[in-house]
C-alpha cells in the first residue's frame, strides 16, 4: 500500500556519530536507516535520494531550525548526504543569531540532545511487522529539538578542545616554526 501524507517529523536522539566541535559545528545522522523510531516507522536506505538530488539541482539546501519553527533559523546545513547508515548532516550553529548562542549553550549543558526531521512522505508500505517503512521523503529540515522519537542515539558535546584537536594545532604551529626558520636561512 503506498500513500501520501502531508508534513511529518521525525526525531532522533544526537549519537555517538553526532558531534558538537568547536561549541558550533555539528556532524552526525539526522535519521538511521532501518532502525524502529517510537511512531513505529522505519526508513528505509535511499529514502532522502530523490528529494537531495532535487535539492540539488535546484540550488536549495536543507534548513537547520529550531524545534521545528520556520521563524527560527539557527544555523546552516553545510552537507547533508545519504550513506548506508543513514542520513549524515554537517553544519554549523549561527553565534550571530540569538536562538544559535541559546542552542549553543543548551547543548553544551546537555539540555538539548535531539535532532529531528521534517519531511513529507512520497512513499511508504506496510512491512510484515505492520510498521510504515518511509521509502522515499522529501526532506524539508532539520532541527534541533528537546525530545526525540528515535531513542537509539545519544550526544557528545564538547565545548573544550579534545586532546587530539590540541595535539593537531601543536603539531602544526611547529611545522610552521620550522617553515619560518628556514624560510630566514
Amino acid at each position: 500500500m503506498e500513500y501520501e501524507t502531508g508534513l511529518e517529523r521525525k526525531f532522533a536522539r544526537f549519537g555517538d556519530d553526532v558531534e558538537v566541535r568547536d561549541g558550533r559545528v555539528i556532524c552526525g545522522y539526522a535519521s538511521l536507516f532501518g532502525a524502529v523510531d517510537q511512531g513505529n516507522d522505519v526508513v528505509a536506505s535511499g529514502a532522502y535520494a530523490a528529494s537531495l538530488a532535487s535539492l540539488t539541482q535546484k540550488g536549495g539546501r536543507v534548513k537547520m531550525l529550531w524545534q521545528h519553527d520556520p521563524a527560527q533559523p539557527i544555523g546552516i546545513w553545510d552537507e547533508v548526504r545519504e550513506d548506508a547508515k543513514g542520513l549524515w548532516v554537517k553544519g554549523r550553529l549561527l553565534e550571530s543569531v540569538e536562538k544559535g548562542r541559546e542552542a549553543m549553550a543548551l547543548i553544551e549543558a546537555g539540555a538539548i540532545d535531539g535532532l529531528s526531521i521534517g519531511y513529507r512522505t512520497r512513499k511508504a508500505t506496510k512491512n510484515a511487522e505492520g510498521q510504515r517503512l518511509l521509502t522515499e521523503l522529501e526532506l524539508w529540515e532539520v532541527s534541533l529539538v528537546t525530545f526525540p522519537m528515535l531513542p537509539s542515539a545519544r550526544i557528545t558535546a564538547k565545548s573544550e578542545d579534545t586532546d587530539l584537536d590540541r595535539s593537531l594545532r601543536d603539531m602544526a604551529a611547529a611545522f610552521k616554526g620550522a617553515r619560518a626558520d628556514l624560510a630566514r636561512r
